[in-house]
């Protein structure tokens, strides 16, 4: 279990296998009995729902389901609103609350809804995907896509306690196995070096899942920690992003839903970093090992449609651009990253040799 202490909260994540068979307890921990929303996917829905539902019964809420169309399309403020009606017709109030059974679009949808129906009403996230469990669960990032931009309208709004169950991955297509993984990969490069050991010495996949608690729990303990030193984003928690400013762009100009969020991290890893090891700015050989590592667990690293005025288009419209340069995530070594302001127009070096 971990704790995550910030200045007007805290909340804890639990990691444990088989600990969605407790759920009903666990809530119980948390929250005294009350309506619960318990959002979910089409996906997740008939695996989970309705056990979930009767162990939140038993343990003494009124339990309701929502269920939404699983997919990135589903992240807008058309479904947000479709949830809010029927929060309001299920007669929902600031004293009630949301559970969101999921990943992360699931995630990043309920707690946004959560945080702003009537101004806030109780959140509780129960990640079911790896890339939900190890990083988008955590840390009080809520938010929708617009046309213009992935997360581009949102909110930050912590939950009240995590339930990670580490068993719920072994329904997971191995294609959302591999995104999750290049949140792994990721969390090592810019912070622990010993994580990233670990996952050069795994074989593949299968392995990896074989110590996911251990993984998880290491993934979790670096953004817990960026997490504590900068809730709102505003400095050191931007390491968070290494990959992801092309990453988004990808996903954008790709559509969302075709190239996944961890495909676009480890295409955007490698993109944004070669060129950075070319001019001097990261470490001679740390794209190949990141390519090394990536290629291993069968993420791409690069982008068949590239096209370098697309993509620039898009991160111009991305929340991470202030005013006129761009805050972009490097590596300082393999296990430590650094913030680097680079004029928005130098990403176009950037892009054009980044595939």
């Amino acid at each position: 279990m971990l704790t995550v202490n910030l200045a007007d909260h805290h909340y804890t994540i639990t990691i444990q296998k088989g600990a969605l068979q407790h759920i009903g307890e666990w809530a119980r921990e948390v929250w005294t009995p009350q309506k619960i929303a318990v959002i979910t996917d089409t996906n997740v829905a008939p695996l989970y729902a309705e056990k979930v539902l009767e162990q939140l019964t038993e343990a003494g809420f009124q339990a309701v389901l929502k269920v939404v169309p699983a997919g990135e399309k589903s992240k807008s403020l058309q479904q947000a609103a479709e949830l809010y009606d029927f929060l309001a017709d299920e007669g929902f109030t600031r004293s009630d609350g949301i559970l969101a059974l999921g990943g992360g679009v699931i995630g990043d949808l309920a707690g946004y809804v959560a945080s702003t129906y009537m101004r806030g009403i109780h959140f509780l996230q129960v990640p079911t995907s790896l890339l939900a469990q190890v990083d988008s669960s955590i840390g009080g990032k809520t938010a929708v896509n617009t046309a213009k931009a992935k997360n581009l309208v949102g909110t930050f709004s912590q939950p009240d306690s995590v339930l990670i169950d580490p068993e719920v991955l072994q329904t997971l297509d191995v294609r959302r196995i591999r995104e999750g993984i290049a949140e792994i990969i990721k969390s090592a490069a810019i912070a622990d070096p010993e994580l990233w050991r670990f996952l050069v010495s795994l074989k593949d996949e299968n392995n990896l899942l074989e110590h996911a608690e251990k993984v998880i729990t290491a993934a979790l303990e670096v953004k817990r920690k960026v997490v504590e030193e900068d809730e709102f984003d505003q400095g050191n928690r931007l390491i968070l992003n290494f990959g992801h400013t092309i990453g988004h762009a990808i996903e954008n100009t790709a559509g969302y839903g075709n190239i996944s969020h961890g495909e676009g991290v480890a295409i955007g890893m490698v993109a944004i970093n070669r060129h950075a090891e070319a001019i001097g700015l990261s470490p001679k050989g740390s794209t190949e090992e990141l390519i090394q590592l990536i290629e291993k667990f069968h993420l791409p690293i690069s982008y068949p449609n590239w096209d370098s005025k697309k993509l620039f288009e898009a991160i111009t419209h991305d929340k991470k651009a202030r005013g006129t340069h761009l805050k972009i995530i490097l590596l300082e070594t393999i296990g430590e990253a650094k913030i680097v302001a680079i004029p928005i127009e130098t990403i176009k070096e950037y892009l054009e040799g980044g595939n």
